[in-house]
């Protein structure tokens, strides 16, 4: 009886998307001059704020390596950071705190870090890019994009800029709530941080309505 090969075994490769400058060519046939990439991260965290970022890129600038900052290493990304606050038409930030969160909820929270990002810029837009599918509470011509901050070089430099940001002060709040391993998980919910909870309680910082936060709540752990 003939034995069978063996099926090969079929490998996925993740692919590194390459930004372009698809959506904003797009937004210019479409009039627009002042176009804004925004993105927000910190979502996921059970520690600290949202953070959002807004930026008008000047007219295909040249930004290579320019990616979603989830893709990027940290010394990448802090090199685009400063490249692309350098050539920006104009950049800001803004962050919603953890008692904000628990108030409106994260997805709320998101929209408002994004628009007062938006505020914040010396150069009003007449048109955004946003990552994700949510729109925002603003008076101009908006595009969703998913998968936006991995597509959109205005996203993506916007995506940047926030990242940076956070962990830069999630990493200040770490000597501030030692024990957490902040540093390290950037207030993620890892093992080490759920575990840390668990010993230590939540701190001021920690998003109270989150599960992992609020079942510690509930159990009548005090604060730290």
């Amino acid at each position: 009886m003939p034995v069978a090969s063996p099926k090969k075994r079929q490998v996925s490769i993740p692919v590194k998307q390459v930004c372009g400058w698809e959506f904003e060519l797009a937004a210019r046939a479409s009039g627009a001059e002042r176009i804004a990439g925004l993105d927000e991260v910190g979502r996921g965290p059970l520690f600290g704020p949202v953070v959002a970022a807004a930026v008008i890129l000047p007219h295909e600038a040249k930004l290579d390596g320019l990616t979603d900052s989830k893709q990027l290493g940290e010394e990448e990304r802090i090199r685009l950071d400063r490249v692309v606050r350098e050539v920006a038409v104009a950049w800001a930030i803004a962050e919603v705190d953890a008692a904000t969160i628990d108030r409106i909820n994260i997805l709320q929270a998101s929209r408002l870090a994004m628009r007062l990002a938006v505020e914040r810029l010396s150069h009003a837009p007449d048109c955004l890019l946003i990552d994700g599918n949510q729109r925002i509470e603003w008076e101009c011509s908006q595009r969703t994009i998913v998968k936006g901050d991995a597509r959109c070089l205005s996203i993506a430099a916007a995506s940047v800029i926030a990242k940076v940001y956070r962990d830069r002060i999630i990493g200040e709040l770490d000597a501030k709530y030692p024990g957490y391993g902040l540093k390290r998980n950037m207030g993620y919910p890892t093992a080490s941080h759920r575990a840390a909870l668990l010993r230590l309680g939540p701190t001021e910082l920690h998003r109270r309505s989150f599960r992992g936060v609020v079942d510690l709540c509930a159990s009548g752990l005090s604060s730290a």
